[in-house]
């Protein structure tokens, strides 16, 4: 298997490298008081959501969920929009009117705001990759969703729809092992969940979540199949949830020797060891790019804490329902 260009793999470390510290900083900053609502860490999700959202065209569609703060930042939503929207500020995606990822959509970049129900956002993907089928466009839509969300009638719903209609879907289901507090053995009684989409006659595949180069390979190929009209794919990108299901979860009921062998399996760290090793890199450039992401991070921060509160006379401007 031939290794992916240099400057991809440049690219997949650094946007897996800016994840993780803008994501360090929302976790500070509420820790702190500072932020408004709550937020939720993707630590351990890195490799799915920058792998995935790279694996895309400009055209095409995304709709990430709360975990997948890469595959914002890839598809072109700033630090500075992010952090504004967690300090709740006028100049955050949804102006003020939500303190974490929920709602922070864009359809400017192609990004479908996220429905905090899981998996409601899945038949909203599936309606624009429809779409693109009606509309003869060589388009795909790519969403996210998890293993508790798997459980659920949307979500095979969904699938059945997309297997029928032959839909440019790509769903990336990320089994983090934990639905909020409950463990996978006892969601379901089956190993590897890519074997659902089975019995809706849609392709599918598992790979490891903490495997960036991995999860884009395979993520890309279900993308260039679907655009060419090869149909939905469903992809388990295994990995851990390495803190609670939100900051204000303590994750007690996660046994420890768990997270102990899982952080030996960090994304981002056997990524970095991976490109020193093939000499593709080495330490002072890793120092520089983290040194960048910090300063782009801080910036971010100094830009919201600077933005004004949103205007109160505004409160029901762009609100659709009560």
């Amino acid at each position: 298997m031939s290794s992916p260009p240099s400057d991809l793999v440049l690219d997949l470390h650094y946007w897996m490298r800016l994840t993780r510290t803008l994501d360090n900083q929302l976790i500070a900053l509420w820790k702190q008081g500072r932020g408004v609502g709550t937020t939720f860490n993707q630590r351990g999700h890195e490799a799915i959501s920058v792998g995935a959202g790279l694996a895309l065209d400009p055209d095409d569609v995304a709709a990430p969920l709360h975990r997948d703060l890469g595959c914002f930042l890839v598809r072109g939503m700033s630090p500075r929009r992010l952090m504004a929207n967690q300090l709740g500020r006028a100049t955050g995606v949804t102006g003020g009117r939500d303190g974490n990822l929920h709602g922070c959509g864009d359809l400017s970049l192609n990004l479908v705001g996220f429905i905090s129900h899981l998996p409601q956002t899945m038949p909203v993907a599936l309606g624009a990759a429809m779409s693109f089928s009606y509309r003869s466009e060589p388009r795909v839509a790519l969403t996210f969703v998890g293993d508790g969300s798997s459980c659920t009638g949307v979500f095979h719903e969904s699938l059945n729809l997309a297997a029928v209609r032959r839909a440019p879907l790509v769903v990336v289901l990320e089994n983090n092992q934990y639905a909020y507090s409950t463990p996978l053995h006892q969601q379901m009684a089956i190993d590897r969940l890519a074997v659902r989409a089975k019995a809706h006659g849609m392709d599918s595949d598992t790979v490891d979540g903490n495997d960036v180069e991995e999860v884009h390979r395979t993520v890309k190929q279900a993308v260039d199949k679907a655009r060419q009209g090869g149909g939905p794919t469903l992809i388990e990108a295994v990995t851990m949830r390495m803190l609670g299901h939100a900051i204000h979860d303590g994750a007690e009921y996660v046994p420890q020797t768990l997270l102990d062998d899982w952080e030996d399996r960090d994304p981002l760290r056997l990524y970095e060891e991976k490109l020193v090793s093939r000499k593709l890199v080495d330490e002072d450039y890793l120092a520089r790019v983290e040194e960048k992401c910090r300063e782009i991070v801080a910036d971010a921060v100094d830009f919201a804490e600077s933005s004004p509160w949103p205007d109160p006379n505004t409160v029901s401007d762009r609100v659709y329902a009560g």
